[in-house]
């Protein structure tokens, strides 16, 4: 028994049809933005990262009607447009949640228990790699580096940091955004949903109140070295051999430039800390 080409998921090769237009009133509103972004740029082209924000911002995600906008406006072909669309993944190519959650598994989250917390998140959400729960909120992904290496394993939320966690905290995290609880990033302004941050990142304020001030400092971690530089240097951390107790030492008070959120985990339980070390390593071949 034979099966046809189209059984079997095979292209034939046939065009696509053009990707529809957008109504007259949403085009007309995406003319209006388009055009002050524009004037923001010598070259027209040079405006094509914040278009493709912009029309993210409509839909979600980046359409094929959204990147026939780009490329209408600022003269260049769809081949042009979707390489670059295809090119940064902050630019989304399917529908997702309100809420882009990406849980950082390069090597040093990874290792600090990244890892860990996807594989638990997955199951947790009963989703894989860049799926959306079923209510829409959450879209789940793992991502690359985003630079928060002092505050290992790291947790972003429509880009916004949560530092520290552990597969408690993540979960909780996730909880909350499905059932519309408040969410406080650790740093950086209140979080607000993809669509809301796409806008931003094309290049519009961000209007809700307080937001702008909302912006945090860098955190202690990321101070020490400065720190150093300047001759301040902290008071000696020892970090004590595999197995042996730790020596008391004084509570930590979070100083104002921490910025500790409600949904990190809690310090004195994080698998940096080296007061809680972790065990006797096995011997190879154990």
């Amino acid at each position: 028994m034979t099966t046809s080409s189209s059984e079997r998921g095979v292209s034939l090769g046939m065009p696509r049809l053009p990707a529809p237009a957008y109504p007259d009133d949403v085009r007309a509103r995406l003319e209006t933005d388009a055009r002050e972004i524009i004037a923001r740029y010598p070259d027209s082209r040079s405006a094509l990262l914040p278009l493709l924000h912009l029309v993210q911002a409509e839909e979600g995600h980046v359409t094929r009607t959204g990147m026939q906008f780009c490329a209408d406006t600022l003269a260049l072909t769809t081949a042009e447009v979707t390489a670059v669309a295809t090119f940064y993944s902050m630019y989304r190519r399917r529908p997702s949640g309100d809420y882009q959650v990406g849980v950082c598994t390069n090597t040093l989250c990874a290792v600090m228990g990244g890892d860990v917390i996807f594989e638990e998140l997955q199951e947790h959400l009963g989703v894989g790699n860049g799926e959306t729960t079923d209510d829409g909120k959450v879209t789940l992904e793992h991502i690359e580096c985003n630079a928060a290496c002092d505050f290992a394993p790291v947790v972003m939320v429509n880009w916004e940091f949560f530092d520290n966690q552990d597969p408690q905290s993540a979960k909780r995290l996730v909880d909350d955004l499905r059932a519309g609880r408040p969410v406080s990033p650790t740093r950086g302004a209140p979080l607000c949903t993809f669509k809301e941050t796409a806008r931003i990142l094309a290049g519009f304020p961000d209007e809700r109140d307080g937001a702008v001030d909302a912006t945090g400092s860098a955190g202690p971690a990321s101070l020490a070295g400065l720190k150093l530089a300047k001759g301040e240097a902290a008071p000696a951390r020892v970090v004590h051999p595999r197995g042996e107790a730790p020596r008391d030492t004084p509570p930590h008070d979070p100083s104002p430039g921490e910025h500790l959120s409600s949904h990190d985990a809690p310090q004195d339980t994080s698998a940096s800390d080296p007061a809680h070390p972790a065990g006797p390593a096995a011997e190879e071949g154990e």
